[in-house]
C-alpha cells in the first residue's frame, strides 16, 4: 500500500471517527482552572504526569492566590513546592519568568498567539498549542510522546520531530478536529497503544495500522 496524501487523509479521518465514538469524553487531563494557574500546570507538565501536576498545583493554590503571590514567594521557595514534578529548579525559574510576563507584558491575560507565548522559557510549541487550544478553542494540535508514537504507527507521519508530526497530521484533518484529535490519540495511546506493550489484538484501529499490517 502506497501511503499517498489521499490515503493518509482517509486513515486520519477514520482514526478520528473511531476514536471519537470510542472515547467521546476524552479531554485535557490537566485541570483547567484560572488561565494563570493553567499556564503553571502546562509548564510543569513537561516530563511529568498530569495527575502529579494537578496535585502539585492544587497544593500551591493553598499558599498563593495569583501571580503576584508567586512572584513574592520567589524562585527557591516555589522550587521546593513543585519538586515532585521533576526538573524543579528549571521549572521554577520558568514559572517566575512566565509570571513576570503575565503581570508586566501580557496585561494579566494569556496571549492567543503561540509565537508570543513561545518567547517565554519553558513554553515550546506543544505547550503553546495546549494553551491556545484549551483556553481559547483556537485550532491547535498538541503533539506529545503518545501522539507522536501513535501517528507514526498508523502511518500518518514518518518523523520523530514533533513539529514535523504536527505539520504532517494537521494537513490531513480540518482545523476544527485538531484540538479533539490530540486528546483522542493521547488517550488511545495511554489505554491501548502503549510504547512497550501495545494491545494490538484488541485495537479498534488494527485494520488501518501501518505498523501492524506491514
Amino acid at each position: 500500500m502506497r501511503y499517498t496524501l489521499a490515503y493518509k487523509t482517509t486513515i486520519a479521518n477514520q482514526t478520528w471517527e473511531r476514536l471519537v465514538k470510542e472515547y467521546p469524553d476524552a479531554t485535557c487531563s490537566l485541570d483547567i482552572d484560572e488561565p494563570y494557574f493553567f499556564l503553571i500546570r502546562a509548564i510543569l507538565s513537561a516530563q511529568c504526569t498530569d495527575v502529579r501536576v494537578n496535585a502539585t498545583v492544587n497544593e500551591l493554590k493553598t499558599l498563593v492566590s495569583n501571580a503576584d503571590d508567586v512572584l513574592k514567594m520567589g524562585e527557591d521557595a516555589l522550587a521546593e513546592i513543585i519538586k515532585p514534578c521533576g526538573l524543579h529548579k528549571a521549572k521554577s525559574k520558568n514559572i517566575i519568568k512566565a509570571s513576570e510576563l503575565f503581570c508586566d507584558k501580557w496585561n494579566r491575560t494569556i496571549p492567543k498567539d503561540v509565537n508570543e507565548l513561545m518567547v517565554c522559557p519553558g513554553i515550546g510549541k506543544k505547550i503553546a498549542n495546549l494553551l491556545v487550544g484549551e483556553l481559547y478553542d483556537i485550532p491547535a494540535l498538541v503533539v506529545d510522546t503518545h501522539f507522536k508514537r501513535v501517528s507514526k504507527r498508523l502511518g500518518l507521519t514518518n518523523s520523530d520531530d514533533p513539529l514535523k508530526v504536527e505539520a504532517d497530521v494537521t494537513r490531513l484533518l480540518t482545523p476544527e478536529k485538531w484540538n479533539k484529535m490530540g486528546h483522542l490519540v493521547v488517550h488511545f495511546g495511554r489505554v491501548c497503544c502503549s510504547a512497550r506493550n501495545p494491545n494490538c489484538d484488541n485495537c479498534i484501529l488494527g485494520d488501518i495500522c501501518k505498523e501492524k499490517n506491514s
